[in-house]
């Protein structure tokens, strides 16, 4: 469990990687409601600038869970070894997306049924991250969010979540995420330090 209470003063290093990993929830969040607020508003017809918007909005969305996974201050030496190596297959993911869509992101998402499964392992990342959160800190969305994001990847590859299904299901999810990081991000920096005697 996350401690509320101060085990040693903060470093300058201390402080600022809390500052970039908190940023990073707060940057998912910002894009994930970006692409959740384009799906639901996107017309029927071509939309070229809608596509350039999500597309610019999922590598900000890599970018952000990226700087999670690589900030986050964790206990156990083998889960961030785990987490690292599962955002480095998500890029993979991403240039096989990239290659799929011949240089498009949305496009390698649309052209094939199963495109939204290479999202899975970005979505494990940032599942990880709200999960890790709930546990210490008690923040049951990240729980939900940890389930609720690979489920919709999964119900969208299986073509189970058609027109308003996607965008109302993004939503649910983008809201879990705001809530969470409304309350996470204003927690005292030293609650994600916690005893680093306890590192391993």
């Amino acid at each position: 469990m996350g401690e509320k209470q101060i085990f040693q003063p903060l470093t300058r290093e201390d402080r600022i990687t809390v500052v970039v990993y908190r940023a990073g929830i707060v940057l998912s969040t910002v894009m994930l409601s970006g692409l959740a607020y384009l799906l639901a508003t996107a017309p029927t017809g071509p939309a070229s600038d809608i596509g350039r918007s999500a597309e610019l909005a999922g590598y900000a969305l890599f970018f952000a869970i990226g700087l999670c996974v690589f900030f986050i201050h964790l206990y156990v030496r083998v889960f961030k070894k785990f987490l690292i190596g599962l955002y480095l297959f998500s890029l993979f993911c991403l240039g096989a997306l990239f290659v799929i869509g011949r240089g498009s992101l949305a496009d390698g998402l649309t052209q094939v049924a199963y495109g939204p499964l290479f999202l899975l392992p970005l979505s494990g990342c940032l599942g990880f991250v709200t999960a890790k959160e709930a546990f210490c800190f008690r923040l049951v969305e990240g729980y939900l969010l940890a389930l609720l994001m690979p489920l919709y990847l999964l119900l969208a590859a299986g073509g189970l979540l058609p027109g308003r299904g996607a965008a109302i299901g993004l939503i649910l999810i983008a809201g879990l995420l705001v809530l969470f990081t409304l309350r996470k991000v204003f927690q005292p920096l030293a609650y994600d330090i916690g005893d680093k005697s306890a590192y391993q």
